[in-house]
């Protein structure tokens, strides 16, 4: 299930999973290296956040790749 997370002044677009195991895990399409997950939603689009600031802490020069267009499709098999 897709969901937007807002981080600063952008809006990232995550992916959200309910796991086997229990509780969720989230990525960022836009980051594909910021991946989290927690105990409910809430949790895990909460725990996103924090992981996206990371990121892009660790990671300054994505910013500019981020400028860059981008498109989202769904693709049927």
């Amino acid at each position: 299930m897709m969901h937007k997370a807002k981080v600063g002044l952008r809006t990232f677009t995550v992916v959200l999973r309910e796991e086997r195991e229990g509780g969720y895990s989230v990525q960022c399409l836009e980051l594909p290296g910021a991946i989290s997950e927690g105990d409910t939603k809430q949790d895990a689009l909460n725990n996103i956040k924090e992981a996206i600031q990371g990121y892009l802490q660790a990671f300054p020069e994505e910013t500019e790749r981020l400028k860059l267009k981008r498109e989202v499709v769904e693709v049927s098999l």
